[in-house]
C-alpha cells in the first residue's frame, strides 16, 4: 500500500504541482492531500485506507451520494454499448428535455463537456446575439479558466491568492469589466457610462466559488432587468447551484419570469452526475444563433457523451423531492451543529446557505462581497479543517469554498459529524494570524 504522501510525490514528478485542478493540492490548508480510491454513499476512502464521512460530494455532482447504484447500472450499461460514437445518440434529447422540464427560462439546450466550456459559449453566444464585446462580471465570481473570465474571479484563484493568470492578453482582459458583488449602484453607474457596449452580464447566480455569498433580495432580477433595459443580457452560472439548491436550481427558488428571468443559463457538476459533462441553456431565439442553425460557432468531438449522458439523465431522473427534503435536512445538523461549536468556542463566524449550500466564513456577519470575504480571519480554517480530517470528515480544503451535502448523510454520518465538530471549533479558537 502507497502513502498519500508517496503518491503525492509520485504525482509531482508527472504532473505540475502533483495534481490536475489547483486547489487539490493543500496550498490553502497545508499538509498532504488525500488521494482517494474509492466512494460509497456519504463516504470516501483514501489509499491508506481512512474512511472519511466526504463534505465534497466531487464538488457537487454526487447528489444521489457516491456510486448510486442506479447511476452505477445506468453508466455501465452505456459503457458496454460503447463509450463514445461521435455523433449524436438518443439519449441527449432526454437529458435536454428533463432540463427543459425543470428550469422555466430554458427553450433550448446544447451539451458540453465542462462548465467552463460552458460559460464561455454562453458568453460567444451573447456578443454574437448583440454585436457587442463588453462583457461585465463580479468580483471574486468564477466562471471557469477561459481568458475573459480569469479577471478577479474566486475559487481556485483566491486559495492561490492569486489577482489574475499569466497569459491573458490585455485585450481580452480589457474586455471584461469588474463590479464589486451586490452593488447595485455600481451596476447603474456601469450602464449609464458604458450601457451600449455591454453584451451581457454573467453572475453565479448565487456566489459559491468564494464560499458561499448569498444575492441580496432579488438582485437577480435587478441585473436582469438593468441589463435588457439596455439592450444587454444576462447569463446565469448555474454550474454549481443547477439541481443541487433546488430540483429547478436557483430558478426553482426565486422562479424569474418576464424581463426579470436571465436569458442564458449554464449548468455543470449534478448535470453530469459525477461525469465530465455540462451544458448551456435559453430562449430559442438565442439558442438557434448557434451552429448549424446559426453563426455562432461552437463544436465539441465529445460533447453529448453517452456514458456522461447515461450519469446525467438517471442522476436527474433520481433526484426528487425527497431527495432534496433530505439534503435540506443534512445541512440544517450540519449548519446548527456548526454554529453550536463555534459559538462555545466564541469564534466569529456566519454560516451563509441556500438550499442545502453552504459555508462558513470566519467573521461577524455573513459576507456580501469579494472584499469581505477575504477579509475574514481565514487563517482559522486550516487547523479547523485538519482537526476535522484528523476526525474523519473531509472538508473542501478551502475556505473560499462551499460545503456539499448527499442525500445518502444518514444519522451515522451526521453524527460523525457533528461529533468531530467542538474539537474543531477548538482548533480554530486556537489559532493565531502569522
Amino acid at each position: 500500500m502507497s502513502t498519500n504522501a508517496e503518491l503525492f510525490e509520485r504525482a509531482k514528478l508527472a504532473i505540475p504541482g502533483g495534481v490536475n485542478s489547483p486547489v487539490r493540492a493543500f496550498g490553502s490548508v497545508g499538509g498532504t492531500p488525500a488521494f482517494l480510491v474509492r466512494a460509497k454513499g456519504a463516504h470516501v476512502t483514501d489509499a491508506e485506507g481512512r474512511d472519511l464521512v466526504d463534505l465534497v460530494a466531487s464538488w457537487g455532482p454526487a447528489i444521489l451520494g457516491h456510486a448510486h447504484p442506479e447511476v452505477v447500472e445506468a453508466v455501465q450499461d452505456a459503457a458496454a454499448h460503447g463509450l463514445s460514437f461521435g455523433a449524436s445518440t438518443p439519449a441527449e434529447a432526454l437529458l435536454a428535455e428533463e432540463v427543459e422540464r425543470r428550469v422555466g427560462p430554458v427553450e433550448r439546450l446544447r451539451l458540453v463537456s465542462t462548465g467552463t466550456e460552458a460559460t464561455m459559449t454562453a458568453i460567444r453566444l451573447a456578443r454574437g446575439a448583440t454585436g457587442r464585446d463588453l462583457l461585465v462580471k463580479f468580483d471574486g465570481h468564477y466562471h471557469g479558466h477561459s481568458d475573459g473570465l480569469l479577471v478577479a474571479a474566486g475559487s481556485g484563484l483566491a486559495t492561490l491568492a492569486m489577482p489574475g493568470s499569466a497569459g491573458i492578453p490585455a485585450a481580452v482582459a480589457a474586455t471584461t469589466v469588474v463590479v464589486p458583488y451586490n452593488d447595485r449602484g455600481a451596476i447603474e453607474h456601469l450602464f449609464a457610462e458604458r450601457g451600449s457596449e455591454i453584451a451581457a452580464i454573467i453572475v453565479e447566480a448565487a456566489a459559491a466559488n468564494m464560499g458561499l455569498v448569498e444575492p441580496d433580495g432579488d438582485f437577480n432580477a435587478f441585473l436582469a432587468r438593468t441589463a435588457h433595459a439596455h439592450g444587454a443580457l444576462l447569463i446565469s452560472d448555474e454550474v454549481l447551484t443547477g439541481f443541487r439548491v433546488h430540483r429547478s436550481g436557483m430558478w426553482g427558488i426565486e422562479q424569474w419570469t418576464g424581463d426579470d428571468a436571465p436569458d442564458l443559463l449554464t449548468f455543470g457538476k449534478v448535470i453530469g452526475g459525477g461525469m465530465p459533462l455540462a451544458a448551456l441553456g435559453g430562449r430559442r431565439e438565442l439558442m438557434e444563433l448557434l451552429a448549424p442553425l446559426g453563426p455562432v460557432y461552437q463544436a465539441g468531438t465529445l460533447s453529448g457523451n453517452p456514458v456522461a449522458v447515461a450519469a446525467g439523465l438517471t442522476t436527474l431522473r433520481l433526484a426528487t423531492d425527497d431527495v432534496y427534503r433530505r439534503l435540506d435536512h443534512a445541512a440544517d445538523v450540519i449548519t446548527d451543529a456548526l454554529a453550536d461549536a463555534l459559538r462555545a468556542e466564541g469564534v466569529a463566524h456566519a454560516i451563509s446557505r441556500v438550499g442545502s449550500l453552504f459555508s462558513v466564513a470566519f467573521r461577524d456577519g455573513a459576507p456580501r462581497n469579494f472584499d469581505e470575504v477575504k477579509a475574514q480571519d481565514a487563517f482559522r480554517y486550516p487547523p479547523f479543517f485538519h482537526a476535522m480530517l484528523d476526525a474523519g470528515v473531509s472538508l473542501p480544503p478551502s475556505v473560499f469554498e462551499a460545503w456539499f451535502v448527499t442525500a445518502a448523510h444518514d444519522e451515522a454520518a451526521l453524527g460523525r459529524i457533528v461529533d468531530a465538530l467542538p474539537g474543531a471549533a477548538r482548533a480554530a479558537a486556537a489559532a493565531t494570524a502569522v
